[in-house]
């Protein structure tokens, strides 16, 4: 695969906007493992493969099993989520995708009796970084693992 251009080079300023943004949104209510499988489910979903590349590896680097990576993109199915999670995950396949006719009023009830309402909001948040950083590396076709040292997820061990 072949990128396309580099966006960090042609949109500097908006690149960093997004950038800052991301950062702000992992300083929310949302804990470090629910947000990285949240990251890792939305890229699934988007097929980007430079933004899943890159967050299994943190989720590795931040303690997630490898089994529950495996399992992530069946986990309706798994037994490995606890309802929190399953929670945040369906909410994240509802924002990622946006229904025709909305988000159904069950889905945020369910959500709803699992995260705060500040939780839920600052998901939200996190689920709209994700996607825009899916929708940039997909567009580009950003190559996965090209950031590694960048980011220090060559630690991973996933080579």
């Amino acid at each position: 695969m072949t990128q396309r251009l580099n966006a960090a080079q042609q949109s500097p300023e908006l690149f960093k906007k997004l950038l800052d943004f991301s950062m702000a949104e992992t300083h929310g209510a949302i804990e470090e493992k629910l947000r990285d499988l949240v990251h890792v489910r939305a890229s699934q979903i988007n097929g980007c493969a430079f933004c899943l590349d890159m967050h299994v590896k943190e989720a590795k680097i931040h303690g997630e099993s490898e089994l529950r990576l495996y399992h992530l993109a069946v986990w309706r199915e798994s037994i490995l989520f606890i309802p929190r999670e399953r929670a945040a995950l369906a909410w994240t396949e509802a924002v990622t995708k946006l229904p025709e006719g909305g988000i159904p009023d069950e889905l945020y009830e369910r959500v709803r009796g699992q995260l705060s309402e500040k939780e839920i909001s600052d998901l939200t948040f996190s689920i709209m970084a994700i996607n825009a950083w899916n929708r940039v590396s997909v567009a580009f076709k950003t190559v996965p693992g090209s950031a590694d040292k960048l980011y220090g997820l060559d630690k991973a061990g996933l080579n």
